[in-house]
């Protein structure tokens, strides 16, 4: 797969409102279904960067980060079958990049095109994932049917917290901890603790 270099983007006054706004708010990316990128904004950048670090140990400015031209590859495929804007409008593909300390959510978007895949546009949406609030959120306990125990041990290995640490926090013993990990494992359909996380904050 060949690189893609990113256009690099001037950097911004550090205002506190500027500050706030690339902070906050998702990076975006448009590619072509040829996997040209059109469009790239300072955030995305920040966070391509980011990934590249986490995957190899060194920031590397201005290349598009593996993981998000396989995204594309997954998306175009998607577009072929979903040929319709229609389509697009209550899906998404969804794949988490970064670390289990700090994971980045890829959202994949099609943008088809009526005359054709060659005219049709990837749109990829990046935001840093607040762990805790995902873990934590009623949604995800009702997707998973997860108990409050469950959704309180899915908590503390989200904190990156040991089976030891995990049964002092709860007041419980490790062999239980286990126990409803291998429980949460079965009701996620992951085989290992990252990807529990994986699942849980994907939902």
């Amino acid at each position: 797969m060949s690189v893609v270099k990113l256009k690099e983007v001037p950097p911004q006054e550090d205002t506190p409102e500027s500050l706030v706004e690339r902070r906050s708010g998702p990076g975006i990316m448009v590619f072509s279904t040829t996997l040209q990128l059109l469009h790239v904004d300072p955030r995305a950048q920040e966070l391509c960067r980011r990934i590249t670090h986490t995957q190899h140990g060194t920031p590397a400015r201005g290349v598009v980060p593996p993981v998000v031209m396989e995204f594309c590859l997954d998306i175009r495929k998607a577009i072929q079958a979903r040929t319709a804007g229609n389509d697009w409008q209550q899906f998404q593909l969804r794949k988490l990049s970064g670390t289990v300390q700090r994971p980045i959510l890829l959202r994949g978007y099609g943008l088809p095109d009526s005359s054709g895949i060659d005219m049709s546009r990837i749109l990829i949406m990046m935001e840093e994932v607040g762990r805790g609030e995902a873990v934590a959120s009623s949604h995800v306990k009702a997707r998973f049917h997860l108990t409050d125990r469950e959704q309180g041990v899915i908590q503390h290995l989200a904190k990156g917290f040991t089976n030891k640490e995990i049964a002092a926090a709860l007041n419980i013993t490790e062999q239980t901890v286990k126990e409803h990990i291998k429980n949460i494992m079965a009701k996620t359909k992951a085989n290992t603790r990252t990807g529990v996380l994986a699942q849980v904050l994907c939902a």
